[in-house]
């Protein structure tokens, strides 16, 4: 194996589809019109020499080194500057260009350490490349004048480090900050001479606004930004292109080793969702693979009040195997199942499922997935016929109105967030639909042309009043509804959507929401030009979840945003393969590919090929199992890489649930929160310790590869089949892509895919099938998958969850940049400086007549439970309003959420909680008494 070597071609690629034919050292070249100098000589492989250019980044011209000569002009132009023309004939070697690059060179070098020996660049610098490539070979100025080689070193970055010593003044870095990633956080200070790349006001770049997302490391020519990694590791000498395991935007990386130790990783230019961007996670965050914590070997124990006995891999499985055997001959085939992972490949999750049903012989099936985006699948179904998004992240783009609803992109998704501020800073228009004032509302250079702070869980009234508007304004497009929607139900839908109880007048009263905040959002989506609508979890985590999602399917078909580029509905999924995970059947009523398992002919095809007759009644969702586990009817469950308890809403019945169980199976990397519960452990692996897929939120379908052996000896998917076997299901796969080509024989929108397919086009959004050989980026162009698109009535039902007397507020819940979900893997590696606790953001009213001050302990009541941590006061959210996260397990904010859950789905209402906030002392009983049970459990598995 070798690095994998992407091409830089200096300049961004032009879109034009005009040609442009020109001469370069004598050889011609066809390149679209708009093309740089630079670019267009790369592309025959004639290399110009550079130091501030990089096709990441709009051209610059200011290192002066690629210089080149235009046959009839004056001067010496800078090729990343000047763009081709017809005809012309440029030379990029001549003795006077060589003259010139030496000299800058020459300067260039006068002014820098010379340390290259045992610089952490040394074989990865650009410098040392382009003295070598001009032939530099003296410096005529020597090394006694004035210079910057003795400037201090910033380490406050857990990350990286800044030696200012090293600083060419190339901008690379600061126009990384905000061309690519759009956070502004670096400058060029000084002048002249004293000229220095600066983070915020002179600060560190640990206090200053940088989000450690890597652009500018990326970037830099040299050691000026550098990993840590490569001072205590060394120079890479081989890579894998890889997949995040993360969120759902799916960066592509290469993987860069030395051995079998990971140096760092680095965004791949080719990822189709990510264009060679990262962000603070999928860049540095991978520590936890290696984290002392993980458990590498089997353990079971017949008690949780039992020390943990480690054991070999065989007698877990016979173990684990033996227990369910025995649970079901005692309380029936139904009284066990499973919950799969949105963390583990879509061959892993399929696994599950097929072992749950032919292994266990019941549906009893159910994934994390549900409880966050299972209202998408079943709104988007219902409307237009495929329970996914309808673009890729491309389509961003084109789009000159964006509707963000629900969603905090900069934090959840932040790849997709950068390059949505991208296209704002072009001049697209943003709505923002959010009861926080998030950072896309106002941040630098970009602010929402409206931002709409409605009240948790007023969402179908926001959306249906801005139908309204759209309606009775007479703003539909009514061509597009008519070709491509069933128009009877779409009168039906107008007439409803335009009574006055629907206006933004009459709905104020529940959303909080100035009605010509409403009207004017309205107008602007609807006449703005293409319109995309883009949600996260703030929609689908309500009682209306399903109710929204068909409202926003409505808005979009109403004004035929749908069927193009940069239109659309997308959903933003939480974590790297929540949709491949719905895709895979994880669901207690759908075999993969979203299909009934009542329906006859879909059964027979899967029982024909796994031989072995499938139950036709849907099975148990997480809360059923729950529910039958305390009244005794379910007794057993293996739960593949989820904290079900504290990712769960109302913990203390999903921990009376655990607690009620004679055999609890976890597979994953750490004891988790549940496996305090678990009487089989089985370990897990890292995304980088094995082979196999993910689905990002594109439905795009990519490769994850292994770059070092499992730590625990297996794969994921070889102790899954071994448990099946065990348990009598034979299953003989010796490799992830025999796994992938039977989802493909079983499933219509996967019937294409095949690693081969993969690794040639580099990824694929499903459907990819006969008619989509090489999948399908855009959905429902010229038609509905449903056929015509289907208008639906969304009544606004509100919450059962109410404020009162005793529970004035309102809770809500999300994410912040640097933590994950249950925060499992972060926790575990250098991003805990960012977000070391969880903390609750509370209005400065609110905090007042309570007493609270900022940064005290305050106690969080609802009617299921209580939990205690820090107050910020903040004007983000409205009086009213509280925030928090849960990344952090000791916080339990699932204590107080409720078990209200989406009337369609079951998804829980995490995102209307009402609450009391009081002054604290410190944490509660319940938080205590928790910490004690991890602690034992901690310290037994020890033992």
């Amino acid at each position: 194996m070798s690095l994998v070597h992407e091409i830089d071609y200096g300049t961004p690629a032009s879109k034009s589809e005009k040609l442009v034919t020109l001469t370069i050292d004598g050889m011609t070249v066809q390149v679209p019109e708009g093309t740089s100098i630079m670019r267009a000589a790369m592309e025959v492989g004639n290399q110009i020499p550079k130091l501030c250019a990089t096709d990441m980044l709009d051209a610059f011209g200011s290192c002066r080194l690629c210089l080149v000569e235009i046959e009839g002009r004056n001067g010496t132009p800078a090729s990343c500057t000047t763009p081709v023309a017809d005809g012309i004939v440029v030379k990029t070697q001549t003795e006077r260009l060589k003259k010139i690059r030496k000299g800058v060179m020459e300067l260039y070098i006068s002014d820098h350490p010379l340390d290259c020996l045992t610089c952490s660049a040394n074989g990865d610098c650009e410098l040392q490349d382009m003295a070598g490539v001009v032939g530099l070979r003296d410096v005529r100025y020597g090394y006694e004048g004035e210079n910057h080689t003795k400037l201090g070193k910033d380490e406050s970055n857990p990350y990286f480090t800044y030696e200012k010593s090293k600083c060419i003044v190339c901008n690379r870095c600061v126009r990384a900050c905000e061309e690519v990633q759009g956070t502004f956080a670096l400058t060029i200070s000084g002048r002249g001479f004293d000229s220095r790349v600066s983070p915020g006001m002179d600060e560190s770049f640990l206090s200053s606004e940088c989000v450690s997302c890597g652009a500018c490391v990326q970037s830099c020519p040299t050691a000026t930004l550098n990993e840590k990694a490569m001072y205590n590791i060394g120079t890479p000498e081989h890579s894998v292109v890889t997949t995040c395991a993360y969120c759902g935007v799916g960066c592509t990386f290469k993987a860069e080793m030395r051995g079998d130790e990971l140096v760092r990783m680095v965004p791949y230019k080719d990822g189709k969702a990510n264009r060679g961007h990262s962000c603070v996670k999928g860049r540095f965050a991978y520590g936890y693979a290696v984290h002392q914590d993980r458990i590498l070997k089997p353990m079971i124990r017949s008690s949780i009040h039992e020390p943990w006995k480690e054991v070999s891999y065989e007698e877990a499985i016979a173990y684990a195997a033996s227990e369910f055997k025995r649970i079901q001959e005692k309380y029936g085939k139904r009284s066990v199942g499973g919950i799969t992972s949105s963390r583990c490949t879509n061959e892993e999750t399929y696994l599950v499922q097929k072992l749950i049903r032919g292994g266990f012989g019941n549906n009893n099936v159910d994934t994390c997935a549900r409880v966050c985006h299972s209202p998408t699948g079943y709104g988007l179904s219902v409307t237009y016929g495929t329970s996914a998004g309808t673009q890729d992240f491309d389509s961003i783009e084109e789009s000159d109105v964006v509707l963000i609803i629900g969603a905090n992109p900069t934090d959840g998704h932040p790849v997709f967030g950068s390059r949505l501020k991208k296209r704002l800073r072009q001049g697209a228009k943003l709505i923002v639909v959010d009861p926080r004032r998030t950072d896309v509302v106002r941040s630098p250079h970009i602010e929402a042309a409206y931002h709409l702070p409605l009240r948790p869980g007023t969402n179908v009234a926001i959306v249906t009043a801005l139908a309204h508007v759209i309606v009775t304004e007479g703003l539909v497009n009514e061509q597009f509804v008519r070709e491509r929607c069933d128009w009877e139900e779409f009168q039906e839908w107008a007439a409803f959507v335009a009574e006055e109880r629907h206006s933004p007048e009459a709905v104020e009263k529940y959303t909080g929401v100035p009605a010509d905040a409403v009207r004017g959002a309205a107008r602007l989506y609807a006449t703005g030009g293409n319109g995309a609508i883009y949600y996260g979890l703030g929609v689908t985590e309500h009682s209306q979840g399903s109710t929204t999602v068909i409202a926003i399917a409505n808005l979009a078909m109403a004004t035929g945003n749908i069927g193009r580029n940069g239109v659309g509905v997308n959903p933003l999924r939480g974590q790297n393969n929540v949709q491949g995970s719905c895709d895979m059947g994880s669901f207690p009523h759908e075999l993969p590919g979203y299909r009934h398992i009542s329906d006859d002919a879909t059964r027979a095809s899967f029982e024909a090929l796994w031989g072995v007759g499938l139950d036709d009644e849907p099975g148990l969702r997480i809360p059923n199992m729950f529910d039958a586990a305390v009244e005794g009817t379910y007794k057993g469950m293996y739960v593949q890489g989820e904290d079900i308890l504290q990712s769960d809403p109302d913990t203390k019945h999903v921990s009376a649930g655990l607690a009620a169980l004679e055999c609890l199976v976890v597979q994953d990397l750490f004891l988790n929160e549940t496996a305090n519960y678990a009487h089989v452990f089985l370990p897990g692996c890292s995304f980088l310790e094995k082979d196999g897929t993910f689905t990002n939120a594109e439905r795009r379908i990519q490769r994850i590869r292994k770059v070092m052996a499992p730590k625990n000896g297996y794969a994921d998917w070889e102790v899954t089949q071994m448990l099946s076997n065990a348990l009598g299901f034979p299953m003989n796969y010796s490799h992830p892509g025999e796994i992938m080509d039977e989802i493909a024989a079983l499933t219509p929108s996967f019937a294409g895919v095949n690693y081969k397919l993969l690794d040639e086009m580099g990824s694929v959004q499903w459907p990819c099938n006969e008619k989509a050989p090489e999948g399908t980026p855009i959905m429902h162009i010229g038609g509905f998958v449903r056929g015509k698109g289907k208008f639906m009535l969304t009544e606004y039902v509100p919450t059962d969850e109410k404020t009162g007397p005793r529970f004035p507020l309102l809770l809500t819940t999300g994410r912040i940049l640097s933590q994950y979900n249950v925060g499992a893997q972060t926790r575990r590696t250098e991003n805990v400086v960012w977000h070391a606790e969880d903390v609750l953001e509370i209005h400065a009213h609110d905090a007042e007549v309570r007493g609270i001050r900022d940064g005290d302990f305050v106690k969080l009541d609802s009617r299921a439970g209580s939990t205690s941590l820090r107050a910020v006061i903040s004007d983000r959210v409205a009086p009213g309003v509280v925030y928090t996260t849960f990344h952090h397990p000791v916080t339990q904010a699932n204590v107080v959420t409720t078990d209200y859950s989406d009337w369609a789905t079951n998804c829980p209402e995490y995102k209307v909680t009402a609450v009391q906030v009081s002054p604290s002392n410190g944490p509660t009983q319940w938080q205590e008494e928790y910490e004690n049970l991890s602690r034992t459990s901690r310290r037994i598995a020890a033992e």
